[in-house]
């Protein structure tokens, strides 16, 4: 439940102080006391900042490890590949700044109209109570590079996020089984989500295809693969994902976020551009091959 984002806990109630996203202790602590917003299993809403927290103390509990050195440790390393979870000092001359979004412009989508006029919805409370972690340019502070946050504190490039995935699209790439492996590409959870109040689809730990272009105008945010894709998109309009079937994989990272929560027309039309090469087609709302093919062995 905690990877298809149907835990029940995607965001606090009680204020954070500042800075508390930077006490794993403390957050762990006030998630494990945190009252459900949901019984868990029976819907699904993104956990955009506490899914770092959840996923990441089972990983510590059972490891021994911090999330960002069992990263380093099992993914990063062995795979040789430009990416961390918390960031070196050293590093520092190689970070390029974010620059955010342009101010949203009407209709707006109904999670910002959550957001602003109802404080106790989910929408508000990850925007508005994260103990200034989305305070404009805090996400870049000393502070916020050195933790290792899990859902936002990874640092990499599009190459970097491309030979991940195309690590496990090629047979789990030593990461995962088969059988595992099987298991991300399939859809766990579905339907309008929680907390970004249009539909979703997750695996286990990935988002999936998803077609909102006849939502309501303001909502319409989509994300569109082929169903045998599994990654993530990145607040902005980034995206990381490997299509098993087609047999590539695929990483776009940007200094100036786009509107949105999911693809905007720049990372969309790069997708729809390599599936077109690809001899895939359009089909309600999905790239599929054409003419249909075996999935890769």
């Amino acid at each position: 439940m905690l990877l298809s984002h149907q835990a029940g806990v995607p965001a606090l109630r009680d204020p954070l102080p500042p800075g508390a996203f930077y006490d794993w202790d403390a957050m762990v602590d006030r998630l494990a006391a945190e009252e459900l917003f949901w019984e868990p299993g029976t819907r699904h809403g993104y956990h955009g900042l506490t899914f770092g927290y959840l996923v990441g103390e089972v990983i510590r509990r059972v490891s021994g490890r911090t999330p960002g050195v069992f990263f380093r440790d099992e993914v990063a390393q062995p795979l040789g590949l430009d990416f961390s979870i918390g960031l070196a000092d050293s590093e520092l001359p190689r970070l390029a700044p974010v620059i955010p979004a342009d101010p949203p412009t009407p209709p707006f989508s109904t999670f910002l109209l959550k957001a602003l006029t109802d404080p106790t919805s989910v929408a508000a409370l990850v925007l508005f109570n994260n103990g200034g972690y989305l305070n404009p340019g805090e996400a870049e502070s000393p502070a916020a590079r050195a933790a290792e946050t899990g859902a936002t504190g990874a640092f990499t490039n599009a190459r970097g996020l491309a030979r991940l995935y195309a690590a496990l699209g090629d047979g789990g790439g030593g990461l995962v089984d088969r059988a595992s492996l099987v298991r991300m590409s399939r859809v766990e959870s579905a339907g309008i989500d929680g907390m970004g109040y249009i539909p979703s689809r997750f695996s286990l730990g990935y988002v999936k295809s998803i077609d909102n272009r006849r939502q309501s105008p303001g909502n319409q945010d989509s994300g569109i693969l082929s169903e045998d894709a599994f990654g993530h998109s990145g607040f902005g309009g980034s995206i990381g994902f490997c299509d098993p079937r087609a047999g590539f994989a695929l990483g776009y990272a940007m200094n100036k976020q786009g509107p949105g929560t999911l693809l905007n027309p720049r990372g969309q039309s790069l997708i729809d551009a390599v599936y077109r090469a690809l001899g895939y087609r359009e089909v309600g709302g999905n790239w599929v091959p054409d003419p249909p093919r075996d999935r890769r062995a």
